[in-house]
């Protein structure tokens, strides 16, 4: 991140379609300047959790550090919303490194696609018909049949949210771990999802793809009739948020251990 001692950093301002985020954004920009997401020091993106994450895979190559203000519903990857003192606050940031997964999919007429997925990649059925999917880990068959809706691969960033949802464990950021988590399964019924290490290379075949075709998305990007899909970490990007003190990402992963 560029120094924030007597020099203020150069901001670009990002933000959702709403009119809320839009009318901040032109208050903030009169207020401090701005320049092109390709010339700035630091992006503040405003609005809520899908629009951090459109700005992240935006500026992914960049590696442009984000800080994110929250004027969208639940705002986990964001702080709080306020105009005065932002040069001070970003001053006083700390620094948060996500390392995404990287998502080869295969669809049925042999074409691959390769996709940066931030919170998680996921496999679900497209059709009525239970997904059949085998389950690979590091070359090594793990379950060589599992009859479900579909399966996730959520990073500790993408834990709390689809991954969460799916009743996936909850991962701190400095875990080291991926959470492997089954989506509705119906066989094995007892099987609730693996932790696998960060370094781990999962891959899903779908069986029977024709009756029971499945799309994998990866964040929000989705590839239609996949039959094997491959996910590893993408240790060549390393993305960085931003977070006010009493905002840290650490904080707010592990309250969620605990909230009712």
């Amino acid at each position: 991140m560029a120094s924030l001692n007597s020099t203020a950093p150069r901001l670009a301002f990002v933000c959702a379609p709403t009119s809320t985020a839009r009318a901040a954004r032109d208050r903030l920009v009169r207020r401090y300047g701005a320049v092109s997401p390709a010339q700035a020091d630091i992006i503040v993106a405003l609005g809520g959790d899908g629009l951090m994450l459109q700005a992240l895979h935006s500026n992914m190559r960049r590696r442009t550090p984000i800080y994110g203000m929250n004027l969208g519903t639940v705002g986990f990857l964001l702080n709080t919303y306020k105009e005065p003192g932002l040069l001070q606050r970003l001053k006083k940031a700390r620094q948060v490194t996500l390392t995404p997964l990287r998502m080869v999919a295969t669809n049925n007429r042999g074409k691959t696609a390769d996709v940066i997925a931030i919170n998680e990649v996921s496999l679900l059925r497209s059709s009525r018909q239970t997904a059949r999917i085998a389950v690979a880990v590091d070359g090594r068959p793990r379950l060589p049949d599992l009859y479900c809706d579909g399966i996730l691969v959520a990073t500790p960033a993408g834990s709390t949210a689809y991954n969460l949802s799916a009743h996936g464990p909850i991962l701190p950021l400095g875990a080291g771990l991926l959470a492997l988590t089954p989506i509705n399964a119906f066989r094995p019924r007892r099987w609730r999802g693996a932790l696998l290490p960060h370094h781990s290379e999962v891959e899903l075949t779908v069986l029977d793809p024709r009756k029971r075709p499945v799309a994998a998305a990866a964040d929000s990007v989705e590839i239609a009739n996949v039959v094997k899909v491959t996910i590893t970490e993408a240790t060549d990007i390393a993305l960085t948020l931003l977070f006010d003190p009493e905002h840290d990402l650490e904080e707010r992963i592990l309250k969620e251990q605990f909230d009712p």
